[in-house]
């Protein structure tokens, strides 16, 4: 009888595990739960293991259930354990992520293991919690596993460049015996998602002299890198060496990224002709070349391309590709185009038209001296008006004298929240400006002593430049740079004759 029972169970087992394999949604889950129940198989680690993984892994999954199956749990090993903080780092709750982590430490029975801490310092990232990281990194390392997984080691760099302390990142980069392409590609993206385009050009650099092959996603990012900072020389060396590289020339990334590169580093032709030796595009590579006829002034050609796109690809341009053919009308002056495209976005695309595309069209009013038309448009906006469409206005009013509506512009810049307000910085002084146009010295006057009481500073123009094959980058006052007294000596000799003296 004991035996019949014991044979009994274990079909019950066999049957019910089996069944977890056909569930495809929580529906189904709870019934093969009951049945775990109705079997006494409900205290099971191993069964409640795999409940756990599918409420919190699959499409249909419920992470709150997952949650309630773990408690319910005597002992979780450490399956159940990194099952739920894995989905928790990628779920909108990243904190329980390291609230499990934390039971997990007090869990005299498990321990943090290689599947743990990827996921633990993803969390950290997500909630910008960099102490948290710091004292996992510092497990990690009393654990030694810092230097022998590369799946920690890669998890490390990614979480230091996604917390924006990219000095930490690259330390730890540098600590690593033998870096791969997957490390290298986190830390040049953290570089780039944080403005720091020369440093991941440098990165780029280290990894070609270590050995180390790039991917397409590398040349791509390294492409976007100089794109940013300008850096035409070191794009085009990367473009030949796509082209010694098998594969690499048929990438539709790598593609868009030259189109971008060469674009946006002024050289449109080499811009076209990449475009046109990619043997297939999809939108974001309509979108590259259509946003660099914008940058160049050749509107028609952006809108060209509009409807080359549509025949001979078959592809319906998204929101991104129309905002770059309205500032092709912006950059033209075309503004019954612009104007036109705009009001038949949703009719004729399907894309109903965001704030960035209203912002183009103000812009391109106000260029030409349609200010009461802009004012129209933004009054009839279905969203808030932000500081970029204020900023239009203020701009138009600067060019064209209106001073009532630059009045308007400014008044309507300073309700917005600091941040927004950040973004347009010289409002005050444009004001201050359109006053002295307007020949109201008092006006202007009063602003200027306004911007002095509050302390408001006008961030200071900065320019690029690439030279031998190195990007500077000059900021205007600056008193940083290493070779600013042999630029000021250069500059007195260009600005002065020389004088003989006998």
């Amino acid at each position: 009888m004991d035996r019949f029972l014991c044979r009994s169970s274990i079909g019950a087992w066999k049957q019910c595990m089996s069944l977890i394999g056909c569930c495809s949604n929580m529906h189904q889950l709870k019934v093969v739960h009951g049945l775990f129940i109705v079997h006494g198989l409900h205290h099971n680690n191993y069964a409640l293991g795999k409940l756990i993984s599918f409420c919190a892994l699959s499409d249909s999954g419920s992470l709150t259930y997952a949650s309630l199956l773990f408690y319910q749990t005597p002992n979780p090993n450490s399956f159940s354990y990194n099952t739920l903080i894995r989905a928790y780092a990628r779920s909108s709750q990243p904190q329980r992520a390291v609230h499990y982590f934390h039971l997990m430490l007090l869990d005299d029975s498990v321990t943090p293991d290689h599947h743990t801490y990827p996921f633990v310092l993803a969390a950290c990232a997500n909630i910008s919690c960099v102490p948290a990281g710091k004292q996992v990194h510092s497990w990690i390392f009393k654990d030694g596993l810092a230097s022998a997984d590369r799946h920690i080691q890669t998890a490390l760099v990614r979480f230091y460049a996604d917390s924006g302390i990219l000095i930490d990142a690259q330390k730890f980069f540098d600590e690593i015996p033998n870096r791969d392409v997957f490390q290298c590609n986190v830390l040049i993206n953290g570089y780039l998602r944080f403005g720091s385009a020369s440093e991941a050009l440098d990165v780029f650099r280290s990894m070609l002299l270590s050995e180390i092959m790039p991917d397409e996603f590398c040349v791509a990012t390294a492409l976007t890198a100089c794109a940013q900072s300008g850096a035409l020389q070191q794009g085009m060396w990367i473009h030949e060496y796509i082209k010694k590289r098998k594969g690499f020339t048929v990438d539709i990334f790598v593609g868009t990224a030259l189109v971008d590169m060469y674009a946006k580093c002024g050289c449109i032709d080499k811009a076209v002709e990449a475009f046109e030796e990619m043997p297939r595009k999809n939108v974001f590579s309509w979108a590259a070349m259509i946003g660099g006829f914008a940058v160049h002034g050749f509107a028609r050609e952006a809108l060209h391309c509009l409807q080359i796109m549509q025949k001979e690809d078959g592809l319906r341009p998204d929101g991104v590709v129309l905002l770059g053919v309205l500032t092709a009308c912006t950059h033209a002056g075309l503004q019954e185009e612009g104007r036109l495209l705009l009001e038949s976005m949703e009719s004729v695309y399907g894309v109903a038209p965001k704030h960035e595309h209203y912002s183009c069209t103000v812009d391109l009013l106000c260029r030409a001296g349609r200010l009461d038309e802009a004012l129209e448009l933004i009054n009839r906006m279905p969203m808030k008006p932000l500081a970029s469409v204020w900023g239009s206005l203020l701009s138009g009013c600067r060019s064209h004298g209106n001073v009532d509506l630059a009045e308007l512009a400014v008044k309507e810049l300073l309700r917005l929240n600091h941040d927004e307000v950040a973004k347009e910085d010289g409002a005050y002084v444009q004001l201050s400006n359109i006053y002295l146009g307007a020949r109201r010295s008092d006006d202007a006057r009063r602003i200027r002593m306004m911007i002095g009481d509050k302390g408001i500073k006008k961030k200071p123009g900065c320019s690029v430049i690439e030279v031998n094959g190195v990007v500077n980058e000059f900021v205007a006052g600056d008193l940083e740079h290493y070779l600013r007294h042999e630029i000021h000596e250069m500059l007195n000799l260009l600005s002065f004759p020389s004088v003989i003296i006998e």
